[in-house]
């Protein structure tokens, strides 16, 4: 397979706090889509901003790799729900991603709880966005459902 590439780009207008700006990917799927300050450290306003965008990336890749890994192993997968909570926080001054929290459920057929968790805490390891972010502390939450 041939290497793949997806982007994305951002326009910023002004400073900081009063500045406003705009995201749209090349897919269409945001198209001039907002963001500001408010929206972003305040959590507020209308608009998205960074750290949700990556919440959406993680929880959407980790979902796809962990019916990928279940499916590997041949479970029947039903679904797969992932909630990514990216948390922004000061350190040192400055704002910086300082944990992402995974909550993951899923509805597996002939699968124990144990080997769910195996099976994403495996997933924690290899999912492409898991794996770029790294850096950042990461708690798993697993619930599988009957």
């Amino acid at each position: 397979m041939a290497e793949l590439t997806r982007s994305s780009e951002a326009s910023w207008h002004g400073d900081l706090r009063s500045g406003k700006g705009t995201i749209t990917s090349t897919t269409g799927t945001l198209s001039n889509t907002p963001y500001t300050f408010v929206s972003r450290f305040e959590g507020t306003g209308t608009g998205t901003n960074p750290e949700e965008l990556i919440a959406a990336a993680h929880a959407a890749c980790f979902s796809m790799a962990l019916a990928n890994t279940l499916s590997r192993k041949e479970y029947a997968v039903h679904h797969i729900h992932t909630k990514a909570t990216v948390h922004l926080g000061l350190v040192d001054g400055g704002y910086q991603i300082t944990k992402i929290t995974l909550d993951t459920s899923g509805r597996v057929d002939e699968l124990g709880e144990d080997e769910f968790k195996t099976a994403a805490e495996e997933t924690k390891r290899t999912c492409i966005i898991s794996h770029a972010l790294s850096a950042v502390p990461m708690d798993l939450n697993v619930t599988l459902e009957h």
